[in-house]
């Protein structure tokens, strides 16, 4: 990446590397006060009785689900508890057998653009895109993809963490692979259906004439989840992605040691 186009892309960015490592630390490393802890605690309990007053289904949810809705509404109760009814609801009608069948989405897996392997330096699980062998096609398949991507994530996570990370390759990305109601509805699912799930995004080898794509999805990209965008300059992209990914974990695409492993089968 050039550094005029790296200027370009940090014009939209909210938050450089060296901001998105102090959310970091703040978040995963810092230990919460006492008074966070009680406050999160006491909403939690609050949340779930409004919600399963309305779904019962929600008994079965634990407190950590709970929290992620809640902090991605900055500890608003009644916007939290309306997130969270509004995704089981869609749970229930978008994956009413529990999860997505590898035959329900032949097109998108035929792509072979998503891996999963190997773990961060604080342990969240790695998850690689290649977004130059996307293809738009039917959106509703592409939707359940991305579903189906998420919940193999999730059950993958060690049971200590909550979030992963994601490095999306853009090189020889071209207007072909630009899929804006594709990318929005991903963006939606992973906002609104699995919010705090994601930890970091590394975006590598972004082409120029991807900004005219960025441009059309930043502004429905929330203000938590623009804080851990990080585009990575092209001559620092090793040593960038060996600040946060031991040499042992990193794909071998990227100068790692670790082969690539499609997600489904993960």
């Amino acid at each position: 990446m050039t550094s005029y186009l790296r200027q370009k892309f940090q014009s939209f960015q909210i938050g450089s590397s060296l901001s998105s490592d102090s959310e970091h630390v703040k978040e995963e490393e810092a230990p919460h006060s006492e008074n966070r802890d009680e406050i999160e605690g006491s909403k939690i309990g609050i949340m779930r009785a409004v919600v399963q007053a309305q779904d019962p289904s929600a008994k079965d949810l634990d407190d950590l689900m709970i929290r992620r809705f809640l902090r991605a509404r900055d500890l608003d109760v009644e916007k939290a508890s309306n997130m969270l009814l509004k995704y089981l609801k869609w749970r229930k009608d978008f994956v009413p057998n529990g999860f997505i069948s590898p035959d329900e989405i032949p097109n998108d897996l035929a792509h072979n653009k998503l891996f999963m392997q190997g773990y961060d330096k604080t342990g969240r699980p790695i998850v690689v895109v290649f977004a130059a062998r996307h293809k738009p096609g039917n959106v509703e398949e592409f939707k359940r993809f991305v579903t189906f991507t998420l919940d193999k994530i999730c059950a993958r996570m060690p049971s200590e963490h909550e979030k992963f990370t994601s490095i999306a390759d853009l090189q020889g990305w071209g207007y072909a692979n630009s899929d804006i109601r594709g990318y929005l509805a991903a963006l939606s699912i992973l906002q609104d259906c699995y919010p705090e799930r994601l930890g970091k995004l590394f975006i590598v080898h972004a082409p120029y004439i991807f900004m005219t794509a960025w441009k059309m999805v930043y502004p429905f990209i929330d203000k938590n989840t623009k804080k851990k965008i990080i585009f990575v300059e092209h001559k620092k992209l090793q040593s960038t992605l060996l600040q946060d990914i031991d040499e042992s974990q990193l794909p071998d695409v990227f100068g790692g040691e670790l082969k690539l492993v499609p997600i489904q089968d993960c």
